[in-house]
């Protein structure tokens, strides 16, 4: 490592200041082995503009101006301050991050990432820079005025590179703006941990001892920021004890990389307990986006597996000990060996139990998985809890996906104005940040339920908007009116109906996916008939969807059509070729659903139609 000579650097700082001449072949760098020199290292914040390695090297052989515009620097001031502190401490040598590390060298820089942890826990003593504190004792309570962007802390405690830098040295000391020692890490341990979440005796003993399970780690970088995306991964590797060259630009799958790192050496499976607490739900890979999917993991521990079966009320299988605790990495997925409870009303969702927990005493981990092609992927049921399960636990093999599955947005643009014209009116939505008539749809957000009350028979019927593995439905169920008579809430209903449509929503037949691949198109047309049970009631909905766009038209409309009993929630597909998009266009279909009926969808006789897309010489009777 390339260490800063303290005795070098403060002899040529004092030649400077005095305007004597410095030898210009001295050198205030020298390189050093951790293991056996006794240095000093710095932590803190990077504030204004620092000075990097080059700028240090070559201070002597600039001019007058130019040096001095670099001493001023606050930047130059930290490592002035460092050095006099190491000084002071009997160190001779000093590392700081902005200038001992040639970054011009990609070379350099990964391998100075890959040792950073270890520099920081063999130096002698971590200089903690606060910068943004200005008095003489350390902070004890939050305090959101003076540090309102960091919730109520310096910011120090808010940067993902810190952490690991808090940990590893055995002795921290804690400095204020004015360079006023403040205390140290074993000092303020109490205040630490509940600023930090990182438990005392790790604060204090450090990881060798009685080493967290692998959730827990990554929960403490869960409110932390980084410059770079990258180094929300990179500033982890040390403290999860894990190697990897590093390659900026490759974004958020940094992570994805940190952790298959870690399966690759680890059989610790809380690493898929991620997005328990129900904040961070979304479907796709078994991995993790980024350390924030961990917040809520900071009490979570591994269980026994003797204890774990016995807690699962699980058979004990013959080996079961080597198949529970390899995992493989292939081209397909994980190949793992897990619990799996189905889920009732699907045979596509699974409940997982993990042998980790949250507490000495709580039950298993249980993570929702969904079967797609073969493959495992993790299926955001967030705010479904409570999923009941069929059947005896089942002790498989399987693959989890870690390839990332689609996460494009989806918008419904719904047109129901119709509905209030035969008695309906509109309840309302669930979840509720989704009301309105534009629905967008995202990897956190996949679901929509709106409810309709019908005053005249006190009847209620729900309509889905869902979106799962490149799929997007529609989905229509009834309420009788015994069920509303009872005095049951419209939420109560959308809750429900949420929580089935969320397990099955793997299976609803509205596919978008397949009818884009068709050639020669431009839009696809989808028409349903629901009819309501006991009822002279039909729900028609109408979707339009234009090639290239993740835009679809919805018009609801509700017909009272005593006989009418065909097509009960099933969706017929009808293609929009070229010969009609040019008309289309200039009615602007694209945006006005009802003109597209006029135009594609002339006749209608109480709830029995016969429709013809001309330009395609297709026709359906419905």
């Amino acid at each position: 490592m390339r260490l800063i000579n303290v005795k070098a650097f403060l002899e040529r700082e004092v030649l400077i200041r005095k305007r004597k001449r410095v030898d210009r072949r001295a050198r205030v760098f020298e390189f050093c082995d951790d293991e056996t020199t006794n240095y000093a290292i710095l932590s803190h914040r990077w504030v204004g503009q620092e000075v990097d390695y080059a700028e240090l090297a070559e201070l002597i052989k600039m001019g007058g101006e130019e040096r001095d515009e670099i001493r001023q620097r606050g930047g130059y001031q930290k490592i002035l301050r460092s050095c006099e502190q190491a000084k002071m401490d009997g160190h001779e040598w000093l590392w700081v991050d902005t200038c001992c590390l040639d970054k011009r060298s990609s070379a350099e820089l990964s391998e100075a990432i890959n040792s950073m942890y270890r520099w920081y826990e063999n130096s002698r003593v971590c200089y903690a820079y606060l910068h943004d504190v200005c008095d003489s004792s350390f902070p004890t309570e939050s305090d959101k005025s003076r540090y309102p962007n960091f919730n109520g802390w310096p910011e120090w405690f808010s940067r993902g590179w810190t952490l690991q830098e808090m940990i590893a040295p055995n002795n921290v000391q804690f400095f204020n703006k004015d360079w006023r020692p403040l205390g140290d890490k074993r000092t303020f341990a109490p205040t630490l941990a509940d600023i930090t979440r990182v438990p005392q005796h790790i604060l204090r003993d450090g990881l060798s001892y009685n080493r967290p399970c692998i959730a827990q780690i990554m929960s403490w970088a869960a409110d932390r920021t980084t410059t770079r995306v990258e180094d929300r991964a990179y500033s982890l590797m040390g403290l999860l004890n894990v190697n990897m060259p590093m390659l900026y630009g490759e974004g958020s799958k940094a992570f994805h990389r940190l952790q298959l790192e870690i399966i690759r050496m680890s059989n610790d499976q809380s690493i898929f307990a991620w997005g328990c607490d129900g904040r961070n739900g979304r479907t796709g890979s078994a991995l993790a986006d980024d350390p924030s999917f961990f917040q809520g993991c900071n009490e979570m521990e591994l269980m026994d597996l003797d204890e774990f079966i016995q807690s699962c009320k699980g058979e004990a299988l013959p080996s079961i000990e080597d198949r529970f605790g390899v995992f493989h990495i292939t081209n397909r997925g994980i190949q793992i060996c897990l619990f799996l409870h189905p889920c009732v009303d699907s045979d596509s969702v699974f409940e997982a139990l993990l042998p980790c927990r949250y507490g000495p005493s709580g039950p298993p981990v249980a993570i929702n998985l969904a079967l797609w092609k073969s493959n495992y992927y993790r299926y955001s049921m967030a705010l479904c809890a409570g999923v009941p399960t069929k059947g005896t636990l089942q002790f498989r093999q399987l693959f989890l996906s870690y390839q990332d599955t689609s996460h494009h947005n989806v918008i419904f643009e719904i047109d129901d104005r119709a509905i209030t014209e035969n008695g309906f009116i509109e309840c309302g939505t669930y979840p509720s940040n989704l009301a309105g008539n534009t629905v967008a749809l995202t990897s956190t957000n996949p679901l929509c339920v709106k409810v309709y009350s019908d005053n005249q028979t006190n009847s209620r019927f729900a309509a889905g908007f869902g979106k799962c593995f490149g799929k997007e439905w529609i989905h229509f169920t009834y309420e009788n009116p015994a069920s509303a008579n009872n005095g049951r809430s419209w939420q109560a209903y959308a809750t429900e109906e949420y929580q089935k449509m969320s397990v099955r929503g793997l299976e609803y037949p509205l596919s978008m996916a397949w009818a884009r691949s068709r050639s020669g198109s431009y839009g696809h047309v989808w028409i349903n008939h629901f009819y309501f049970p006991q009822s002279t009631s039909t729900v028609r909905t109408s979707c339009v969807m234009w090639e290239r766009s993740r835009n679809f038209g919805v018009k609801i409309e509700v017909f009272r059509c005593p006989g009418f009993r065909k097509g009960l929630n099933e969706w017929t597909n009808f293609r929009v070729d070229v010969s009609r998009f040019f008309l289309m266009q200039t009615h602007r279909i694209d945006t006005d659903i009802s003109i597209f009926r006029e135009l594609v969808f002339p006749t209608m006789t109480c709830g029995v139609s016969c429709w013809i897309i001309h330009g395609v010489g297709d026709m359906d009777c419905l």
